[in-house]
Order: structure tokens, then sequence, then C-alpha cells
């Protein structure tokens, strides 16, 4: 390829703004002493500003420039940057009744200040604000969004003196020049240059703004040979006149350290240039002297002249100067020469002529002027031409972006309001601002519409072309070409007021090169683009037919007769494509839409072609093949050119030994609507190329004429380019559709929810948006597809340093991008199709994008960003357009289709789509980082790597039966490999355990080879059946070779839960009841029983305690008696903790060795007394609910106590012969009661009723003389005469019981008593000192034994010589003595001790008469 390929043609590329439009901050000053001009005096104008360290990649500065626009007494400015989206960056300040003069907006950068000059028609104005690089340091700036340079302007005291200055009246000041000039000198001052309206140069000087001083004024004359500061004005009569002609028309400076070199390009055709420093003129050049024919043009005044200046540090100092002629203009280029003496000439470079009537500006480098010019036809016209390789003087042409067509064809079959919103709204057609525009005017001003998205704007404007049409309709009824006339024509009137808008806001006003990088912008009045070189092959095709004929050939190609093929070649391309209409073109674009091979919509077109032929256009193509020598090898090389599959440009990415982190490389707003726009103009002309290639291919094909072809040519290669050509129309169709297609808004949740999903699949680390900024981006506009994706590309530059200070990108060893276009480009196509900023800076750093990102090259990194995005509805279509045709990364194709039919709720198909992809596992570089295994992971084939990504991922979603399918498909390829195996298992397990099918569950467990994993589920699957109540299945199981293992499962879990809220002891109940293992459901049972008297004290608890112990005997008596009996539970198998330590107890001591525990064995006959203790228990309960904390693991013998304390004695007394233990609690229990009612109430007596009507009465009495006391003291006395004791002990507790509490004992009482134990009813009036009693109860006793009243006291035969012997309690008689006769003071006590003692005698006295009789009877 030859070197002069850089000579090409440019194209524009718009910044397209999709969101709100900008709304800058509104200043408003009014400086005082100055009179309002009329503010059309001056028309409007722009121009720009970079920094010095722009091209720096460690700079703050990076890719940041500031653009201006006047208009009247308003300046707007607005800093722009490539790589970050600037907050508060535009500002809109105006001056009111100064108006600002052409150019009038000068920048200078200082090291801590960027300085703003402003130079209106009355005054001047320094703005001082903070530089960036103050602000910012660039390894720091890692968000998408900062702060401009602007953000603090709103601080700036416009009124100080400090920072501005009213021009005053003097005399010679050229009131109607527009020229001016501003710089800072080294000492801070900020200087304004005006012309003189005789020749002269004023110069206005601010001090410093940190140093006191005052305004002052130089004035430099052409007679000045000495220095002038002046303090006041001089009269022009002592200054000596200077013609008119001197007037300065252009100025411009030049800085040096302590000087400043001021150019004046003067009315009379000479460039003046002056020092500042020395006030005079050092250099004054005559530019007729380079103008071929300048008779006429010397005496016309060059009103029109411009003047422009480059600065190289290695080249010194350019001069461009444009001189205007009427219907033609000339530029010369000069290089300013110093010789000796100080003293300077003009070297003359070149001359370039054009034809152009109307110049709007140039810009100027040490190599290259670019120009924009308005045509007869006010059209715009960009230029540009290297002066010094073109020797020829050809102009370059820059293909501008062309207004929208000024009509909209809408056929009948087409809805007006779909058609115009689509043509209004397609990206890169109109602006926001346009349509907002619009909308107000045609809304009437009604209502104001700002900050409004695409998606609002598109339905203002819907609304207000609605609401205006149904407005104007006045019949009620009219036919469908009437209603279909009527809007199409409300529609045309809006779309009239859009292209109004986009024609005012498209206006260009000025060209903004910047020095550091050559990058070149096109600054219009509402919009900025940037302007480009084309690719060979794009410059070919576009270029005219005039400059194709003259184009050099051996610019081309080295082989100058394959150079001349191509050129030929073009031509014919160029003729097809003009004849084609918009019917036949759009055959092709619904080929490529509905997957139809082009082929046959190229031959179809060419039929159309051949049939329509009216200007034979065929013959003129068919002459041009003959002129071509060797057609197929030229269309080898035209395809060579716009294939990318093969290119091995990037392989020296792998040389580089450097990496930068380029996180916000061009990431802002403005990069990314230039890589949008710049990628669909590039696709849009190489899809035309290709389909024009594809029919003149199938026009040779049909002429089949050897000399045509060539000698030697085959069929086949025709074959074989024809589908190199068909894969290529594609490729470019399918970047178009990219470009063009809006990305869709999605909600911050939804961006979540998928970033879970792609950390699944450990692909969340290389999306290009996070969660966050694509969130906010969303929110503010809607972008292209193509936009989300240049991103990426940060992550694949590099930069190998050199020797230079700094670095620069460039790229193909020779030029410099600073824009995300030619990242996009590079990402897409693999190699550099345009540059943004050409620079000619040499071995200094180089960019790669690694790898190319051609549809059909390796890389997946579109469809994966996309992916990243939430933008699945693109992805899909992105790979339908791809999929029929290309043949790589075809799995990773069906894997992104799968992923975006699981988005959309079409789970079988994903499935189906995972499945294809999983046969390219292994074979393509996206597949394989999916499958890298983590940390730690089990390392399997790459296939089973595969699946379980997607199993997780499915997993994730919620697709239980997806991931059974996938996981049983998994199953059948990994059966050598029983790790993986178990996992599959495992998930078929828990799957089928989720969606309710435990049959297959129960399958999938049985058949997994992991002991450990098997246990896992049988556990999961025991739990889960039991929390849905699902037991009949869990109990029919067969459990081969698992029973213990369930066993021991749902023994665990029933010794560790609730015992009330689960029912594993019944569950394991009713698996031994199905298989006939009695004795074990018993034993389960009655330790279910033992937990829920412990652990359950409640009166449900009881309940199901009583039921517990009665199904524990029912087992038990289904089983022959010599085996039926249980195993007593164990106490730690109630009470241990799951998870406790077996050493240490709850507070963390040692505890004891457990001593070795005996096995109880117990019968049917020790569980029927258990059940009858809890039946027992649940009585006391329902009689009184307060017992029930205390009864439910209550003894026998504390149950006895409670049913007593609630009167349930004839209960007790049941219990207690069950258990075999003594009344003695009961009797005491009842004569307290008995005591209790007595000393009680009517309260006490109402409420014994309820205990007495629990116990039997023998016979109840119900008379109203009967009370509860009296049956209480009935129910004793019964008790005592069916409870018969040893030793009358109920009899003696009773009394003791009714003594101790001081109550006299009832008759009935005594008289039973008596007839019992009378001596022991003495001993206890002797203990309770029951004297007069005492006495009583022995004088009777004595009469009884004397045969008095004998049968009361037990006595069968009282005292006689027949009788057998009798006795009286003569210990206890001699200590009632002996108490009497100590209280003998007493004289009650005296008379009953005298009455005893006479009692005793005469008792003696018949006593010794019995002994002698029976002493006698016996001898």
């Amino acid at each position: 390829m030859a070197a002069g390929l850089a000579e090409r043609s440019g194209l524009e590329l718009s910044v397209a703004a999709r969101g709100p439009a900008r709304r800058p901050r509104d200043l408003l000053f009014n400086p005082p002493g100055t009179l309002p001009l009329p503010v059309g005096r001056y028309g409007d104008s722009a121009g720009g500003f970079c920094y010095q360290e722009s091209a720096q990649l460690a700079a703050a500065t990076r890719n940041r420039f500031v653009r201006w626009t006047t208009s009247g007494d308003t300046v707007e400015l607005v800093e722009e940057s490539l790589d970050v989206n600037l907050l508060n960056n535009a500002v809109r300040l105006r001056i009111q009744g100064c108006p600002l003069l052409p150019g009038g907006v000068h920048l200078c950068e200082v090291q801590s200040h960027l300085v703003v000059l402003l130079v209106t028609a009355q005054t001047v104005h320094r703005l001082l604000l903070p530089h960036p690089a103050r602000l910012y340091r660039s390894e720091l700036i890692t968000e998408s969004q900062i702060q401009s340079v602007f953000t603090d302007i709103g601080k700036i005291n416009f009124r100080d003196p400090s920072n501005y200055c009213v021009i005053p009246s003097v005399p010679g000041l050229a009131s109607n020049s527009v020229a001016s000039a501003a710089w800072l000198s080294s000492e801070g001052d900020a200087l304004f240059a005006l012309p003189s309206a005789l020749g002269g140069i004023f110069v206005l000087k601010l001090p410093p703004h940190d140093a006191p001083g005052t305004v002052s004024v130089v004035e430099l004359k052409q007679s000045s040979v000495m220095q002038r500061f002046l303090t006041g004005w001089m009269p022009t009569a002592i200054r000596g006149d200077c013609g008119p002609s001197d007037l300065p028309v252009s100025l411009s400076v030049h800085c040096l350290d302590h000087d400043a070199f001021l150019f004046a390009l003067c009315q009379d055709h000479k460039l003046r240039m002056w020092s500042y420093k020395d006030q005079m003129c050092l250099m004054a050049a005559d530019l007729l002297e380079f103008v071929p024919v300048s008779r006429d043009l010397r005496l016309a005044a060059g009103t029109g002249h411009r003047l422009r200046l480059a600065f190289s540090q290695s080249l010194g100092l350019y001069l461009g100067v444009y001189l205007h002629a009427p219907k033609r203009g000339q530029f010369c280029v000069f290089q300013l020469v110093s010789t000796e003496s100080n003293r300077y000439s003009l070297d003359h470079i070149s001359s370039l002529f054009s034809s152009q009537e109307t110049l709007v500006d140039f810009a100027l480098t040490s190599a290259e002027i670019w120009a924009l010019w308005h045509n007869e036809e006010n059209q715009t016209v960009v230029k540009y031409i290297n002066f010094e390789q073109n020797v020829a003087g050809q102009w370059n042409q820059v293909f501008v972006q062309p207004l929208p067509e000024e009509e909209v064809t809408v056929r009948h079959d087409q809805d007006p309001r779909e058609t115009y919103l689509e043509y209004l709204f397609m990206p890169g057609r109109f602006t926001n601002t346009a349509i907002q525009k619009a909308l107000q005017i045609f809304s009437q001003g009604s209502e104001r519409h700002v900050d409004l998205t695409w998606d609002e704007l598109k339905k203002e404007v819907t609304l207000a072309v609605e609401s205006e049409f149904q407005g104007s309709v006045t019949e009620y009824e009219c036919s469908p070409e009437e209603f279909w006339q009527l809007q199409v024509e409300f529609w045309s009137k809006f779309y009239a007021c859009c292209l109004q808008y986009q024609e005012a806001l498209s206006r260009p006003l000025a060209l903004h090169l910047n020095p550091y990088t050559n990058m070149v912008c096109l600054l219009k009045k509402g919009m900025l683009s940037f302007l480009v070189p084309c690719s060979l092959v794009d410059h070919l095709y576009l270029l005219s037919n005039e400059h194709l004929l003259t184009e050099d050939d051996a610019a081309i190609f080295d082989d100058l007769e394959m150079s001349r093929d191509v050129v030929c070649l073009v031509q014919c391309l160029r003729l097809i494509g003009e004849s084609i209409s918009m019917e036949m073109a759009f055959i092709m674009e619904m080929a490529c839409s509905r997957l139809q091979p082009p082929e046959k919509a190229a031959e179809q077109i060419l039929e159309d072609l051949v049939a329509n032929d009216t200007e034979n256009v065929m013959e003129d193509i068919h002459s041009k093949l003959q002129e071509i020598r060797n057609p197929i090898h030229a269309i080898g090389v035209l395809i060579r050119e716009m294939d990318y599959e093969t290119d091995t440009d990037m392989e020296r990415a792998h040389h580089l030994n450097m990496r930068l982190n380029l996180t916000q490389l061009y990431g802002s707003g403005t990069a990314v609507s230039v890589v949008c726009w710049g990628v669909c103009k590039i696709a849009t002309i190489r899809f035309l190329i290709c389909r024009d290639l594809l029919i003149l291919q199938q026009l040779l094909l049909r002429l089949g004429d050897p000399m045509v072809l060539g000698g030697g040519q085959v069929f086949q290669s025709q074959q074989d380019l024809l589908h190199r050509t068909s894969p290529l129309l594609l490729s470019y169709y399918l970047i178009r559709w990219a470009s063009q297609c809006l990305a869709s808004d999605v909600p911050v949740d939804t961006l979540e929810s998928n970033l879970q999903h792609l950390s699944v699949l450990e692909l969340a680390d290389t999306t290009a948006l996070t969660p966050h900024k694509l969130g906010k981006m969303s929110t503010t506009r809607q972008l292209s597809v193509s936009v989300l994706y240049p991103r990426e590309g940060k992550r694949f530059m590099h930069i190998r340093p050199s020797n230079d200070r700094g670095a620069v990108l460039s790229g193909s060893g020779q030029k410099t991008h600073h824009i995300s276009t030619v990242l996009a480009i590079q990402h897409f196509f693999g190699r550099n199709e345009f540059e943004l900023a050409p620079s000619h800076h040499r071995n200094r750093g180089r960019l790669s994008a690694a790898p190319p990102r051609w549809p059909s090259n390796p890389s997946f990194l579109f469809p994966e960003c996309l992916m990243g995005s939430c933008q699945y509805t693109q992805l899909q279509e992105y790979i339908r357009l791809l999929q029929p045709w290309c043949h790589v990364n075809m799995g990773s194709c069906c894997f992104m289709m799968g992923r975006c039919y699981l988005v959309m709720g079409e789970g079988h198909k994903a499935l189906d789509c995972f499945c294809q992809a999983a046969s390219e596992v292994g074979k393509e570089e996206f597949l394989d980082r999916l499958i890298q295994p983590e940390e730690g992971e089990m390392i399997s084939t790459p296939r089973l790597q595969y699946y379980s990504k997607v199993l997780r991922l499915l997993d994730l979603v919620g697709l239980p039966e997806l991931v059974i399918q996938l996981a049983t498909l998994a199953v059948m390829e990994s059966a050598d490999d029983w790790r993986s195996q178990a996992t599959l298992r495992t998930c078929i397990f828990k799957h089928h355990l989720d969606l309710g099918h435990n049959s297959e569950a129960y399958v999938a467990l049985t058949q997994n080879p992991d002991p450990s994993r098997q246990l896992d589920c049988l556990r999961q699957l025991v739990v889960v059946l039991c929390e849905r109540s699902q037991l009949q299945d869990l109990v029919e199981f067969p459990y081969v070779n698992l029973h213990n293992e369930v066993v021991g499962i749902i023994e665990s879990h029933a010794r560790a839960v609730d015992l009330m809220t689960h029912n594993y002891y019944e569950l394991l109940y009713a698996f031994h009841i199905y298989r006939h293992n009695y004795r074990k459901a018993g034993t389960v049972m009655f330790e279910y029983g033992m937990r829920l008297g412990r652990e359950v004290r409640t009166l449900r608890g009881l309940q199901k305690q009583g039921n517990c112990f009665l199904a524990a005997i029912n087992c038990l008596r289904l089983i022959r008696p010599e085996y039926a009996w249980i195993v007593q539970p164990a106490p730690g198998a109630v009470y241990e903790r799951p998870g406790a330590s077996p050493k240490r107890s709850h507070d963390g001591e040692y505890t004891a060795a457990p001593a070795t525990r005996q096995i109880e064995i117990l019968e049917l006959e020790d569980l029927e007394r258990e059940c009858l203790l809890a039946r027992i228990r649940l009585t006391l309960v329902q009689h009184d609910l307060s017992t029930a904390a205390v009864a439910g693991n209550s003894t026998p013998e504390e149950t006895v106590a409670l049913l007593v304390r609630a009167g349930l004695f004839d209960t007790a007394v049941t219990l207690c012969q069950t258990f075999k233990l003594p009344l003695t609690p009961i009797f005491e229990g009842l004569t307290f009661k008995c005591i209790k009612l007595q000393l009680g109430g009517e309260a006490a007596q109402a409420e014994a009723w309820d205990w007495l009507a629990t116990n039997q009465l023998s016979a109840l009495v119900t008379t109203k003389e009967s009370s509860a006391t009296d049956e209480a003291w009935r129910l004793l006395s019964s008790y005592l005469e069916r409870y018969p004791s040893q030793n009358s002990l109920y009899h003696r507790c009773v009394i003791n019981k009714l003594l101790a509490h001081g109550i006299p004992l009832p008759n009935w009482l005594i008289n039973s008593y008596k007839r019992v134990d009378a001596a022991e009813l003495l001993r206890l009036y002797l203990n309770y000192d029951l004297l007069e009693e005492a006495v009583e109860l022995v004088l009777e006793y004595v009469n009884a034994v004397l045969g008095k009243g004998h049968q009361y006291f037990g006595i069968e035969f009282p005292l006689s010589a027949t009788a057998p012997m009798v006795w009286l309690p003569y210990t206890a008689i001699d200590q009632l003595l002996q108490a009497l006769q100590e209280s003998s003071t007493n004289h009650h006590n005296s008379v009953l001790y005298q009455k005893l003692h006479a009692k005793l005698e005469d008792y003696q006295e018949k006593v010794s008469v019995a002994t002698r009789d029976r002493l006698y009877r016996r001898n």
C-alpha cells in the first residue's frame, strides 16, 4: 500500500445526542458606562480552544477542549470531553448591550488558571477559572462524570474592575472593524489588540488580577520607532495620519517568552508584523506579489482576507493567508524566517487556489489547510489539502452530513404517523433540540417542553400533532382517503418545522483544529461534528466521477495496472449504484432482513436493471469492464480491503510490554455518539459497495465473456468471489443494524438481577457497564446498542512507551486517535478504518485492540456486552441475523440465544439452545472462559463444567423442570466420573423434590453413588415430606439398604425438634407399623409419651401422652406374651441437645463420666400402670388447669398430693391402690378440707360441692339440713369405714389432724375410735392436754370394762371371773393422774382427780374380787 493513501476524502460525524438537550446556565452582566448597541450588529461566530496537554494520556485535560459560539451580546461556552461526562459544562453569558466581536473570544492557559478573554464592541473582559489540572489528577479520575472548568463561573464578580474595562471612545479606533486579538503576557497582563482606523493597532492592557495597577493603552503605528505607553490619548494631529487602506481586517498574535508578535492582514493586501515589546513594525509584506493576476485585486479593498497561524516546535511558525477575490480565492502559506539584526521575512511555501465564493473559516497546521465554504446553493463545503505533499493542488473533499430530505414519501399502504415518527426519530437525522423547538412552535407556545427523553419527546410530538389534527377536523365523518390525506398534511407541516430548525442548527460557523492531536471539528450553530479521513475503499466509492477520473492511480497501489483496474471497477460499481431505484434497494434490504440468500436478491436486481435499462447503463458497464485487465483479481483486492476475517495487523499487540489503566478513555457521551454514527456511516457505505459488487459479479456470470473475464480465469474463481462477497455484505448489514438499533431502557432492579445471573456464569467482571452506570444512562437517554459496546475495548488497549516525554495513541504506526470511533471500528473491523485525529508524531506509542471484533472473527465481546447490558431483544436479533451465514462462534451464539429465550420466559427453547452449544465447548474462546473452574472446584471434563454453569443459571432463574432435563442429559455423559454423577444425581433429586415428584426424587436418591450425598438427600427427603405432610409416600418407600439410615434420621429429628409442631414420632410409629415391627413401634410411642410428659406440660400434651401409652399397649398386645416387653428409653435419648458437646455442660464445665446404666425392661403391666397414671394426670388437669405445669411429669406420690389438693379423693385412692401407696395423705387431706369447711363461710361451702361431686358418696343426703360440711365429714367417715388400716393408722392420722387444728372430735369419730383403739385415743388426749376428755374417756372405759357399755369399746366380755382377762392402759392413766395431781391448784382438775381416783379404786376392788373368784374357781 502506498504512503500517499493518507490523502483521502473525509467524513463528517455528528454528535447526535439523543437525550434531553443540554441546558446551559444563564449569566447576565450589564457593564456600567455603556450604551446599548444593536444586537444584530455582527454575525454569529464560533471557535475552540485546546488544552496544551490534551494529547497526554496521564493529563487531567486529556481529550478535553472548549468550544464557543457568539450571537449578538451573548456568548455560549461549552467544555467537551471525549473521556468523561462533564457536569455544568455549558454556560451562556450575556453582556447586555455589548455585541461580541466575531472571533472575540480567546482562551489562554496558565499554570493554575484557564483565562477567558472577551472582546465586545464596547468592553473587554477577563474571566479566571481554576485549571482542571488543579481540580483533578488523571489517575484519580475513575468516575464517568466530573465537574467542568465552568462549574464555578457563577462565583466570578463580573463587576470587579480587575475583570473588565470599558473601551474609551478614542479618536482613530476603528469602530466598524471586527478584527481583534487577545493574549496573556508572561507577567500575567491581559492584552487586547484592536485595529486603528488609520492602520495602526491599539493594545489595551489589564494589569494582573492579583497585582495592583491601572488600565493602560499602547498604540502601534507604522511610523513608530520608539516605545510609547499612553496613559492618556493624544490628538490625531499630533500623531500624524495613516491611510484608511492600512486598516487591519484580521489580527493574530504569536506569544514569545517576553514578547508577542502581532500579525495584521490589512485592507491594502499587506501583512504587517509588530513587536509589542519594541513597539515597532518588524515586517511588512505585499501579498499581491504571490497572486498571479493582481491588477484588479490591487484596486479593491481586501475586506475578506483571513489570517491564521500555526506553530511547530520543530518547523517554526507558519502563516496561512486567505486572499479573497470575487468568485475566486487563494491560500498562501508562509514560514516566518528570522535573519540577523532582528529582521524577519516570509518564506513562501505554497499557493493554493479555490473556486468557492464564500469562505466561512479555515484552519492551518504545519502541513495542512482545512477550509469551510458556502457554495452558490448555500451548501456546506469542507475540504482539506496537504500543501507540502500535494504538488498538484488537488483538494480532498469531506463528505458532510446532508440535511434531511425536504419531503417524506408516504405510501398509501403506510400509516402517516408511524412513517413520520420513524423518519423523525431515526438516529442521527434530527437533533433533540430541533424537534423540541419545532414542537414549541407547533404547539403555539402553550407548553414548554424541556428535559424530555427521546421516548417522552416522541409521545409529546404524537400528542401535539394528533391534537392539532383533531382540532381542525370539523366533519364527523370522512372517507379513509380524506383521513389519510389530512394526516399527511399535518404531519408534513410539523416535519417542515423540524426541518427548518434542523437547518438553522446545522449552519456551520467555524472549524476547530487541535494542534496537539490534529483532531478536526466542525462547529455549527447548534451542534458539534468531527471530521475524519475515509478508508481507501470508501474514498474511491464516494469520490465524484470527475475526481475519480483524475485520481492518481499510483497513490492507490504500488502496482499501477492493479490500481487502474480497481479504479475502473469502482466506476462500474458507481454506475450500478446510481441506477438502482428505491424499490430495487428494498429487495436487498428485505433479503438480508429475512435471511434470504443475497445472491438471489442481487440476481433479481440485475434482471430489473436489465429490463429497465433505458439509458444503456449496462453497455457503459460492459465497456468499463473491457478496460479492466483482470476483473477477478481486482474484485479480490477490493474484497480483501473490506474483509477483516483474516486480518493479522492486531498480532502486534502481543509484543506490547506495558499496559495503562485507560478506564475512562473515550467513555463520554460525546465520544460514544460519534462511535455510533461513525460505525453506521462506514457500515452503510460498505453495505452499498458489497451490494453493487454482488450485482456486478452476477453480471459477470451472466456475460461469461472470456475476454472480459481475462484469459485463464475459471468459473470456480467467480463462484468463490461470489461466496466471499455475500458474507461480507451480511456482515456490514449486521454492523449497520447494530449502529442504528436503539438500546432499551432497563430498570436498575433488572440490571441487578442480570448481574446475579452473570455472576453465576462468572461473567460479571467482563461486562462493559455496571448496573449503576447503565442505570443512570438508561434513565437519561436512549443509546444505540453499538454505543454500549466500545467501552469494552478499553480493557484491550496497550501502550508501548518510548523515549519521548508522554505518550499519544497512534494507529498503524502513523496516526493518533482521539475518539472512540477508532475504537469502535477496531472492535468491529479489527483495524483502523478512519481516524479522528491523525497526528504526525512518530514512535511515541501504539494503540491496539485485541482481538478484532469482526462478526466472523473469534472474539465474542460485542454479544457478551449486550448480554451484560440487558439488551436481550437486540441480542436476539443480532444472533438471528448472524447465525445463518456465520460459522464462527456457533456454540457461543446458541448459548446467547438461550440466554435471550431464558429472559423472555421461553425456557424450553433456551434449553434446546444450551444443549446445542454444548457440542462447541472447548472450541470457542467465550465458552472456554465460561467453563473456567472456580478456586477449589473439582476439575471435570469441559462439557460437564459447561453443564454445571448452565444448571446453576437455570436454578437461579427458577426452572426446575429444565434443570432436571439438562442434568439427566449430563448424567449420560458422566458415566465414568462418579463425583460428577453424584453431583448431578443430587441436583436431580433436589429439583424433583421441589416439584413434588416424590417417587422420582426417591429414585434419584437411590441412584446416587456417593454415600454421604445419598444420606444428605435422604435426610432432606424426610424433612421435606414431613413438612408437606406427605407421610404416606415417606412410609411406603422401600428404602432398600437404607432402612436403618431412615430410622436414624427420623429418630434424630424426633429427638431434636419441638414435639407439638412436628410429628416425627408418629411418622416413625407408622413406619414400624407398616413393616409389622410392633415392638419398635411400641418403644417409639412410649418414648414419645415420656417426652410429652416432661416437655409438653399442657392439657393437649397430656391427652397425646395418654394416646401414646395406649398405642404402646396395643402394640405389645399384638405380640406373643413372652415377647411383650420393651426397653426403657434412656434419658439421654430424650434430653441430649443436637450438637451438644459430649464432654462439657452448657456452661462449659467438664461433666462427670456417665455411670453405666442398667437396662430396664418394661412389660405390659408396667405400661398399663403408666397409662393409668397418664389418665389420672389428664383427669387432674381437666379438673384444674393450673396443675398442668407440674402434673405432666409428676411421680405417683406427687400426683396423689395434687389429687388431694384438688379434692379428687376417689381418683387418689385408685392411684394409691394401683401403685401400692398408703392412703394417709388422702385422709389427712380430706380431714383438712373438713376443717376448712367447718371454719369457713358460705363461699367455701359453695366451692366444696364441686369436689364433693367428683367423689362417690355412699348415700348422698340432699335435704335442707345437709350442708357441704356434713357431706365432707360423712365422706371421711365412709373412707374410714371403707378402707380399714392396721393399728388404726387412718383414724389416728385423722384425729391428729383435727386435734392439731384445735377442732373438737366429732362424736362419730370418737365412738368409732373407741371401738378400734380406746387406749390410743387416751394417749392422743394426753398429748394435746385434753384432761377432762381424757378423764371422761377413762371413766367410760373403766365402766365398759366393768360391763357397763362394753360394746361401745369393742370389749366382747367385760370383767368377770369367768370371762377372758381384760386390761386398762395403766401407763396412760398414771400419766393422766400425774397431770391432774400436778394441777391440783385448779379446783376443777382436783375434782376430776378425785373422781378418777375413786373410780380406779372401785375398779381395783372389783378386779381384786374377780381375781380371787377366778383363782378360786381355778383351784
